[in-house]
């Protein structure tokens, strides 16, 4: 394991989460020759589930009676997801890792290891495989993303190499990937109307080049800027580019961007009432380079009608 992962493990899965609050942990892959990518998170007090949403409205809540890992494949032509929300009898989590039901997350030596076992959608088949991500990068300490300290982002392994082997469906492939944890002691809804939040997928390691950024917007509308570029030793705090948008997705949430460069759309991958991610590319000196974006309204994923929809994509097994 790398140098500073020794040191971090404990922090980094084994730790309380406390009532209403959060932590999860995401990754994502993008393969060599970006056909596909791969998004798997693991959520402790899942902070999209209409199941921990409306528990909430009840009263205070455990976060480990919501719990999940999500698996989404995105391919040339389709998608498939893996969304399925369990309660605390199937959860198990110590030093290494988190299980959920017939899914895991943990550390082998230096790799983490994703072990994906769930059934899918749209389509009800079988999703079952693994995932190993090796971190190039890492990174020793969390970012704080709002004022009020409640909230906060661990970009832990910034750069990874990784392979995904798939027995369901038939697929193998190798590429660049990411990990990161967030982790709050609130509900996202109640801190932020949203984010915007981009990372590169190269960046050279000049500590001035923007590897990630993070722009997010409290309740009250303050709005933040957290800018990290790569060294050799991890990430640095840098400057922030000026702002741009891109063209808002189907449901016409807002894409917006912190970027020195010029930047089109290569793929929407996801794109809901409240929620798009992409796949972006940016020209440098005529040197073009990926973003994976995403971004986020809280104000939309709070109303009713988009709780109302939430249970069709995301199954629960009490």
């Amino acid at each position: 394991m790398p140098e500073a992962s020794a040191k971090a493990v404990h922090q980094y899965f084994d730790s309380e989460v406390p009532l209403d609050g959060y932590r999860w942990w995401y990754c994502d892959v993008v393969s060599d020759d970006h056909q596909y990518c791969l998004v798997v998170i693991g959520f402790i007090g899942s902070v999209f589930s209409p199941y921990y949403a409306a528990a909430r409205r009840r009263g205070t809540t455990d976060p480990t009676q919501h719990c999940s890992i999500n698996a989404i494949l995105y391919g040339p032509r389709k998608k498939s997801w893996a969304m399925t929300e369990r309660g605390h009898r199937h959860l198990h989590i110590d030093q290494q890792g988190l299980t959920v039901g017939p899914s895991s997350m943990r550390w082998d030596n230096d790799s983490l290891v994703l072990s994906i076992d769930e059934r899918c959608n749209p389509w009800p088949s079988r999703w079952r495989g693994e995932v190993r991500l090796t971190p190039t990068v890492t990174t020793a300490k969390p970012f704080q993303l709002h004022s009020n300290a409640r909230h906060s982002w661990w970009p832990y392994a910034p750069v990874t190499s990784a392979s995904v082997a798939l027995e369901s469906p038939n697929l193998q492939f190798t590429g660049s990937g990411y990990i990161d944890t967030n982790f709050g002691s609130e509900p996202l809804e109640r801190a932020f109307r949203g984010w915007h939040w981009t990372r590169r997928e190269s960046a050279p390691h000049d500590g001035k080049t923007p590897a990630i950024t993070y722009h997010t917007i409290e309740l009250d509308g303050q709005e933040r800027d957290l800018t990290l570029a790569l060294t050799d030793d991890g990430l640095t705090e840098a400057t922030t580019p000026g702002s741009m948008s891109v063209s808002p997705g189907l449901w016409r949430v807002k894409r917006q961007l912190r970027s020195a460069h010029p930047i089109e759309t290569t793929r929407t991958l996801e794109d809901t009432p409240f929620y798009v991610r992409s796949l972006l590319t940016a020209s440098e000196r005529e040197t073009p380079y990926r973003l994976m974006h995403e971004s986020l309204n809280l104000k939309r994923f709070s109303s009713r009608w988009v709780q109302t929809l939430l249970p069709f994509r995301m199954p629960r097994r009490s």
